[in-house]
């Protein structure tokens, strides 16, 4: 066991070497003396040092290879060679075997007594390999529930299955205090990971909460409080998962659980209980008069974190209150809880209410539909569906990732396979309504941010450049601001004029600066 000299020593050499800080070993040494175990293992499990720099460091303080476990299987014949009680007895591992030596993995390749009496036992000479501790706790925990049965191959993939169940948190912090500090803040997002305070996202930036560092228990044990039995199972497979969840006295969140570096992290997003309005968002009032049309295509797009399902669920709402029509949604997960009004409002979660976006997509004609709301279109089977859905008399919405309107369009374009995408211009030429990009800027007096947008509506000089292969044009053709086309540039210059915004947080969002300044800094008439 590492002496308390000794845990300081090795932590200033971690210090020396800049794997780590100061901080971060003061809050390793503190979980040291508190639980035990070797200090290199415990920056691990903190996420304050990646698995290939503590083996790397271990192999050059050792003087020997290292070897990461989760890589390796182990062959019976090679397991066996050691009986199961000297395994358990010197903590090592036989890893492989040649005519004259022996392979071992251990986490002390120092302790020569133990390397000899091996060396006598087998015959022959030991090679040590360092490995981390905690991928030996694991091997141990393995070969215990196994009984020690070494008739079959140790798999390393499979050695994280065997860590201890997750513990109550060091800290008396719970999950309920970080959320209920998110919603003190109103921040948007709280993000939780291994090795920092909890973090929330308050105008788009971070901001670090006045709590202790986060441990991989901690994110771990809260990540299974919000989880059902089946999100577990699916999060096992796949390594991250969406889902709703919904708290009476805390409110309604997105979440998603994620793995990183061998831990988990958690994103949980606040969605407001109340549907919000367009005047309240800042959207202009002319979007309604796309939004109530009976056909077409309307594609809300931007940056992760820049309002767009929050537009879109505005949108849905000024429908569903201002006709009498059937909404088909298909969302990952749902976000805005929509009532119905004097339209029928069916949302449809990806995973528990359909499958996947296809399957819902691939059925929903049948579901007799006059607005199709898709949360997200992210293939080739959702557009070419979207477009169709627009062609044959149906309001489509979505949402999509792009950082110009143009670019848009040309994503969804270039998605097919070159023999199609001719037809698929042809056919968005034809039904597209608008395309309309957005960003949320701090504004320039602190409170909070404001919405910037980029819009693209359909018009006969818009939709012979789309049909033609020119929509890059679209932005050197229509340099101003005109009915059809507004470029962000043109909003960004307007709201620095008229000092909403700063130059400098302008300059970071538009896409021509030497373009946008001189427009900002135009005397108008």
């Amino acid at each position: 066991m590492e002496t308390a000299s000794l845990r300081k020593k090795l932590g200033q050499i971690f210090i020396e070497h800049k794997l780590v800080n100061e901080e971060q070993v003061s809050v390793a040494l503190r979980q040291q003396r508190q639980k035990g175990g070797k200090i290199g293992s415990i920056l691990l499990e903190l996420g304050f040092l990646r698995s290939e720099e503590l083996l790397t460091f271990l192999s050059k303080h050792f003087g020997v290879p290292s070897a990461d476990l989760y890589k390796l299987t182990i062959s019976p014949e090679v397991l066996s060679i050691l009986p199961y009680e000297k395994i358990k007895e010197y903590e090592v591992l036989p890893v492989a075997v040649g005519a004259k030596n022996v392979f071992m993995v251990t986490t002390d390749p120092g302790n020569e007594k133990v390397i000899k009496d091996i060396e006598f036992l087998l015959g022959k000479a030991v090679q040590p390999i360092v490995v981390a501790a905690t991928q030996m706790s694991e091997v141990l925990i393995c070969l215990e529930r196994r009984k020690g049965d070494l008739s079959v191959p140790l798999v390393g993939s499979e050695l994280p299955l065997f860590r201890t169940e997750p513990k109550a948190p060091v800290e008396s912090v719970s999950l309920r205090q970080i959320i209920e500090q998110l919603n003190k803040e109103v921040g948007s997002d709280l993000l939780l990971s291994a090795g920092v305070p909890p973090s929330i996202k308050k105008n788009n930036e971070i901001m670090r909460l006045n709590m202790p560092f986060l441990t991989p228990e901690q994110v771990r044990t809260f990540a299974y409080e919000i989880m059902t039995d089946e999100q577990k199972d699916e999060f096992a497979i796949n390594n991250d998962i969406d889902f709703g969840f919904t708290c009476s006295e805390l409110g309604r969140f997105r979440i998603n659980v994620f793995k990183q570096r061998n831990s988990i992290s958690i994103a949980i997003r606040t969605i407001a209980d109340e549907i919000p309005t367009l005047e309240s968002l800042g959207l202009p009032t002319w979007l309604s008069q796309y939004a109530l049309r009976t056909q077409g295509l309307i594609l809300i797009t931007g940056p992760t974190g820049h309002g767009k399902s929050t537009t879109l669920a505005a949108l849905v709402d000024l429908i569903n209150s201002n006709r009498r029509c059937n909404i088909i949604t298909i969302e990952d997960p749902i976000e805005y809880l929509h009532k119905h009004k004097l339209s029928n409002v069916n949302q449809r979660e990806v995973g528990r209410d359909t499958n996947t976006f296809h399957q819902g997509l691939r059925r929903i004609f049948r579901q007799a539909p006059d607005v199709i709301v898709i949360g997200e279109m992210r293939d080739a089977e959702s557009f070419a569906i979207a477009i169709q859905a627009a062609e044959t008399g149906h309001l489509v919405m979505s949402t999509l990732h792009s950082n110009f309107t143009t670019t848009a369009i040309e994503r969804i374009i270039d998605v097919f396979p070159s023999e199609q995408q001719q037809q698929i211009r042809v056919q968005l030429a034809e039904n597209f309504l608008l395309v309309f990009n957005q960003r949320l800027i701090p504004r320039r007096d602190g409170k909070g941010r404001m919405l910037v947008y980029e819009k693209l509506l359909n018009s006969p000089r818009v939709k012979n450049l789309i049909r033609d292969g020119k929509t890059h044009q679209i932005r050197t053709i229509f340099q101003q601001s005109i009915d059809e086309y507004e470029s962000l540039d043109v909003s960004l210059s307007r709201h620095v004029r008229e000092g909403r915004i700063t130059m400098d947080e302008a300059l970071k969002y538009c896409e021509n600066q030497p373009t946008m300044r001189e427009m900002a800094t135009r005397k108008t008439s």
